[in-house]
């Protein structure tokens, strides 16, 4: 019997790539996997700053199933900056990014501080969605 099935992939700040988790979904419905998102705390509480819709399909003679469809990026709320708003601020630290555009042609990217601060490529169908994330405890840790 074929089987098709829908996930949506969190991505979450890490140390030097993404935190991701991937949580079945009924369907691509970008309400419910941002009410999912509030509840996603990944290595040292960081949370999602965006998801991605997929589809999954296996037929009766595959032994396994594939990835047939996926989404865009929606990301869970940011600031987005153009090369020339990033380059209008003047700051040295933007040094590094600011060359990382340039040569790669990023016109815009979207900077998020959900948790920790991420500052990734926006792309032409990219979304930001007007997102609030959710008042989390801090943690406490024994020195």
């Amino acid at each position: 019997m074929p089987m098709l099935k829908h996930f949506v992939n969190f991505y979450s700040p890490g140390t030097f790539i993404s935190e991701e988790s991937t949580q079945d979904i009924k369907s691509w419905d970008v309400q419910k996997a941002m009410k999912m998102a509030d509840a996603i705390a990944e290595r040292y509480n960081a949370t999602p700053y965006g998801f991605r819709f997929s589809t999954r399909e296996r037929k009766d003679d595959d032994l396994d199933s594939s990835v047939t469809k996926t989404s865009h990026m929606y990301f869970l709320g940011g600031k987005i900056k153009t090369l020339k708003d990033i380059q209008a601020e003047n700051d040295p630290s933007n040094r590094i990014l600011i060359s990382n555009m340039e040569i790669n042609n990023i016109k815009r990217v979207v900077v998020n501080t959900n948790s920790y601060k991420s500052v990734l490529p926006l792309e032409k169908d990219d979304v930001v969605l007007n997102y609030t994330p959710p008042k989390r405890k801090e943690s406490k840790t024994d020195g």
